[in-house]
């Protein structure tokens, strides 16, 4: 029986060995400065495609070897690029002087890099158009919601994790069309307060909008009704976290969803069964405690797929 669990392991890994191609390292050329990604696709093409936003003072090989991205890409025969910020950081729609940690250097286009990274892979044949997905944590789902203000155009659905809008950043968002779209913020993250305004660490910039009002702000824009549809607390898989998740849905039109995976007690974190962090222990007592009943991933993929 050992002997037939071992041969089903490998048959397993030689089936994804023979789906995925290697990861591609490359650079693209934007306004005279080479910008740097990650991409991983099957080998079957054109693909559905997600690009994953790392976040302030992160790489995108902390977002590839910090969740389970590639893992389910894998499984599920989708690409993913982990796009590099410069500086460590996106230059998403909010000013540099209401930021906190790193700043993208004055001038820096990153809804240019993101667009022409979706250009190369289409005309290549290796993206289906109809299947780009985007989404971000912190500083990386703050430039999620600015693809999707500036080039809603190009996407099937976002998600933005750990992270709210701003004055700044609304003001500028006038999306052409509704995109459906997936919310993951902690009831105690330090950094981005849920209730808004500037959070508890000394690390914290202030102008955050409430989770509530951003909520309230992606259902105005895809058409939703204003009142929850509804509010379902998930299994507690996880008692040794401290956290649990709420799904907290909205009354939208066919194909404009927008929900809330509310973390509750959770912190400035991804949640998942990957750690997040080199030293979790320690990021612990300055972020918070990072969940895991659900797999930040897999739960956004989840949402995704539904929608070509």
């Amino acid at each position: 029986m050992r002997q037939l669990v071992r041969l089903s392991g490998l048959a397993i890994v030689l089936a994804i060995a023979c789906c995925a191609s290697p990861a591609l390292s490359d650079t693209i050329g934007i306004n005279g400065t080479d910008r740097t990604f990650t991409a991983r696709f099957p080998n079957k093409k054109p693909a559905p495609l997600v690009i994953a936003l790392h976040g302030n003072t992160q790489t995108g090989a902390d977002m590839a070897t910090r969740t389970s991205w590639p893992e389910i890409a894998r499984r599920d025969g989708f690409g993913v690029i982990f796009p590099d910020g410069l500086s460590r950081a996106w230059a998403d729609f909010r000013p540099n002087s209401n930021r906190a940690g790193r700043a993208p250097p004055e001038g820096t286009d990153d809804v240019a890099f993101i667009v022409r990274l979706i250009e190369k892979f289409i005309a290549d044949g290796t993206t289906d158009p109809r299947h780009i997905y985007i989404t971000g944590v912190s500083n990386g789902g703050a430039m999620t919601m600015t693809m999707i203000c500036a080039r809603a155009d190009l996407f099937a659905a976002a998600a933005s994790v750990i992270i709210n809008l701003t004055d700044a950043s609304a003001d500028a968002c006038h999306p052409s069309r509704p995109v459906p779209m997936l919310m993951m913020n902690g009831t105690a993250d330090p950094l981005i307060p849920f209730e808004g305004g500037r959070g508890t660490s000394r690390f914290a910039a202030a102008g955050f909008w409430s989770t509530a009002k951003t909520l309230a702000f992606w259902r105005r824009a895809n058409g939703c009704e204003a009142q929850d549809a509804a509010v379902i607390d998930l299994e507690d898989h996880d008692q040794n976290d401290q956290t649990t998740v709420t799904r907290v849905e909205s009354r939208c039109p066919p194909g404009r969803n927008v929900v809330l995976y509310r973390v509750n007690d959770g912190g400035h974190r991804m949640p998942g069964a990957y750690p997040d962090a080199r030293f979790p222990r320690l990021v612990n007592g300055f972020l918070g405690p990072q969940n895991r009943d659900i797999d930040g991933a897999a739960t956004i993929w989840a949402f995704f797929r539904q929608f070509p």
